[in-house]
């Protein structure tokens, strides 16, 4: 059911509480003193912990302070026989589970081990939708050519600011990705990254997603509802594929952008807005400007900052660290051992016309990984990886 390391100097509290938790199948290890409980309770994982406070060498109440310190996030139960209401509260503030008296009491026990289970099972839970979170968000970008040092560079000197940035590249080169690396590393990270795909909502409805609508401003506002230049007020508003965005809508934009004030559809009520606004295209806007799609004046508000994401073409060399990053993370979500490209199997991969860019690599891994063994060789990149298969 789970391990459980028991610290007390006390022989026979050490004999009674292994034979309860041992009856309720739990493994048991003991140490006779804080010191010898504090290295084992660092060295190897628990799923519970009784501490005694009254110890000769290190007293209970160091080993709590030591192992909170040393990022130890195991439920520490305090026992002791000299126990009042302040000794309790200290130990709880102090980042305690919880506190019982000596004499202890099974049923006592019996409730404290089932509570602190179910905390150690939010924790765990807690630590893989963390990481889970981070893999869906993308994580770090990944790569060490030229092209992408680059761009690391400029969001380590731009992030900090609010200006605002244009990202430009094709299509799956990974311009969310430096999106949220903008926002990851500036002061508005605590606060919302709220992204709007441009080319996918509707020209007449765009303007109610990012302004909002009150009740009755058409036919399906059956109530007010916030934008997302709202929503994302003090944390970061991103627009990929800015270029697709209708001419009422840029103007809008425009004016939210140059007086921080918005308007919802329906209303004349002007709400102000503090948000950073980040854009993304794969058009070439200047040409959208010169043929009258796009307005100029927003063009120059949102490029303060320019920022160009290359083709994977451009940057083969980072072929190899994409990969095993994507083999590591593709193998965990199936359940399966991690598998390996030979090396010339990497070399196949690197002379590849890769027209989907990182989208493309990604799903080429994952087909890889489905279709062929541990090891993936060149043969099988060669069939598996072309797109008439």
């Amino acid at each position: 059911m789970g391990k459980i390391l028991i610290i007390d100097d006390q022989k026979a509290i050490r004999r009674a509480l292994r034979e309860i938790l041992e009856f309720e199948d739990f493994q048991v290890e003991e140490a006779e003193n804080g010191k010898e409980g504090f290295k084992k309770a660092t060295e190897t994982a628990f799923d519970m912990i009784f501490c005694d406070i009254k110890m000769p060498i290190m007293d209970g109440m160091e080993v709590l302070n030591e192992l909170v310190k040393a990022g130890v996030d195991t439920p520490i139960i305090m026992i002791s026989g000299h126990g009042n209401v302040e000794t309790a509260v200290e130990a709880i503030k102090k980042g305690a589970f919880d506190f019982i008296e000596k004499p202890l009491d099974l049923n006592r026990i019996l409730v404290t081990i089932r509570n602190a289970k179910d905390k150690s099972s939010m924790i765990e839970e807690k630590k893989i939708l963390k990481t889970t979170v981070k893999r869906l968000k993308g994580g770090a970008i990944i790569g060490d050519s030229k092209e992408i040092q680059n761009i690391k560079d400029l969001i380590t000197k731009v992030a900090p600011s609010d200006a605002r940035v244009m990202i430009t590249g094709g299509n799956g080169t990974g311009k969310e990705l430096v999106a949220r690396a903008l926002h990851d590393n500036s002061s508005r990270s605590k606060n919302q990254f709220i992204e709007v795909n441009c080319a996918a909502i509707p020209s007449e409805l765009i303007e109610s997603e990012l302004f909002g609508h009150v009740k009755g401003a058409f036919t399906s506002a059956i109530k007010d509802k916030k934008g997302k230049f709202e929503i994302s007020s003090g944390g970061t508003l991103f627009l990929d594929e800015i270029g697709d965005m209708s001419a009422s809508a840029q103007a809008k934009v425009l004016r939210a952008l140059q007086e921080n004030v918005i308007q919802r559809v329906g209303s004349e009520k002007d709400i102000k807005v503090n948000c950073r606004v980040l854009a993304a295209t794969n058009k070439d806007l200047r040409k959208e400007i010169n043929e009258g799609r796009f307005r100029e004046d927003l063009y120059h508000r949102l490029a303060v900052i320019l920022i160009h994401v290359p083709s994977l073409n451009d940057r083969k060399d980072d072929i190899p660290l994409l990969v095993e990053h994507f083999l590591k993370n593709i193998c965990t979500d199936q359940g399966i051992p991690k598998k390996s490209f030979t090396p010339e199997a990497m070399k196949q991969m690197q002379k590849i016309d890769w027209t989907g860019n990182i989208r493309e690599l990604r799903n080429i891994v994952e087909r890889l990984v489905i279709l062929c063994g541990m090891s993936i060789n060149a043969d099988e990149v060669k069939l598996f990886a072309n797109p008439q298969f």
